[in-house]
């Protein structure tokens, strides 16, 4: 072999002897580099939160834990009653998710009184809704209680139904009552004011159907949770959570709750279950005219739950599985797009969507029917 011939050989082997070495070298520091991140990702301490049962399937979802990891915001939750929260600020968490503004206000107002930063917002909203049925959609219909909206969603007159269910009125009293002729009370099926964010709302949205406006005079307010305290009373037992609630209307049908208040995201997340979650063809979604909009809202204490509320506000991953749990969050497109994927007929508009009373007042509206009850 010639001189250049040999030069050029080695040239070639030296070449490809280097490149190996530079893979292999950026290989082993990919590796490096990835154990480190690991590394550091593992042991970031993980955020302390107490939160609503109803985010609670949220931040189980193995997907979530996932992106907050990589995101080095890694959260350690505990379920607490949202109204019990404001209690808890010795328990140093980073932050609460509560089920309400008048919890999260409970909370931020006992932060300003222990002299702590706090702030919120909310990345997450669903309507209260009445879970009903079509035959007893058809009666209240024909007694002027409800209209239809579109197929399987109707508007709810709040004004008439709380009237006919302080006037003990029964299903056999309404008129066209044949395919529900029962003797049990008009009710609306409701959580235990006492320990349930939704019973709370409920309180709220009957006593503005009695005032004609949202109550803002303490004495009237009372006044009225007097007033309105029996139809909860009446009812029996009730649960402590709206999961609970929801779980006999799904499971028992017409007969024990004919009308449920419970939160919209509740159908949603449902149907999109395999399978439909088990809805049937004859459930109907009813919305109160005015309903209230539960938000969602994350009260962060320190630096890092404020970086945890922003992401869930903005992150489209954790978004998106915000809608796969039956919430509504700032695209009203998507959220629409997903129900009519799922098979859930819903009013993606609300028109009629009212606040509920301040959170001091509404406070003492609670307890004066928790009082009523206990006697």
């Amino acid at each position: 072999m010639n001189n250049p011939k040999r030069i050029a050989g080695t040239l070639i082997v030296l070449a490809v002897f280097g490149s190996a070495l530079f893979w292999a070298l950026r290989s082993n520091q990919q590796t490096q580099t990835l154990e480190h991140e690991q590394a550091a990702i593992a042991q970031t301490a993980p955020l302390k939160g107490l939160i609503a049962v109803d985010v609670e399937p949220f931040f189980k979802d193995e997907r979530v834990a996932k992106l907050l990891a990589a995101q080095r915001l890694p959260v350690q939750a505990v379920r607490v009653g949202s109204r019990d929260m404001a209690g808890k600020l010795d328990e140093a968490p980073d932050f609460f998710f509560a089920s309400g503004v008048v919890a999260a206000n409970m909370i931020l107002d006992a932060a300003r009184k222990a002299n702590k930063q706090a702030t919120q917002s909310s990345p997450f909203h669903t309507p209260l809704v009445v879970a009903s049925w079509e035959p007893v959609a058809k009666i209240l219909v024909a007694n002027q209680m409800a209209k239809p909206i579109a197929p399987k969603v109707y508007g709810l007159d709040m004004e008439k139904l709380t009237e006919a269910m302080l006037a003990k009125k029964r299903w056999r009293d309404l008129k066209d009552s044949g395919d529900y002729a029962v003797s049990r009370s008009v009710l609306v099926s409701t959580t235990d004011i006492r320990r349930s964010n939704s019973a709370a709302m409920y309180l709220a949205l009957t006593s503005q159907a009695l005032n004609g406006e949202v109550v803002s005079d303490r004495t009237q307010g009372n006044a009225f949770a007097l007033k309105l305290a029996e139809l909860f009373k009446r009812q029996g037992f009730q649960e402590n959570y709206v999961n609970g609630a929801f779980d006999d209307y799904l499971s028992i049908g017409m007969g024990k709750t004919p009308l449920a208040f419970i939160y919209e995201s509740q159908m949603l997340a449902q149907a999109q279950k395999n399978g439909g979650g088990g809805l049937r063809p004859d459930m109907v979604l009813m919305y109160p005219q005015p309903t209230i909009v539960n938000k969602l809202v994350i009260v962060a204490m320190n630096e890092r739950g404020r970086k945890l509320a922003e992401l869930l506000a903005t992150n489209k991953e954790l978004q998106a599985i915000a809608l796969e749990q039956g919430f509504r969050t700032g695209d009203p497109a998507a959220f629409a797009a997903t129900a009519k994927q799922a098979g859930l007929a819903v009013d993606t508009q609300l028109r009629q969507v009212v606040d509920p009373p301040g959170f001091d007042l509404m406070f003492d509206m609670i307890d004066t029917v928790s009082r009523e009850m206990n006697q």
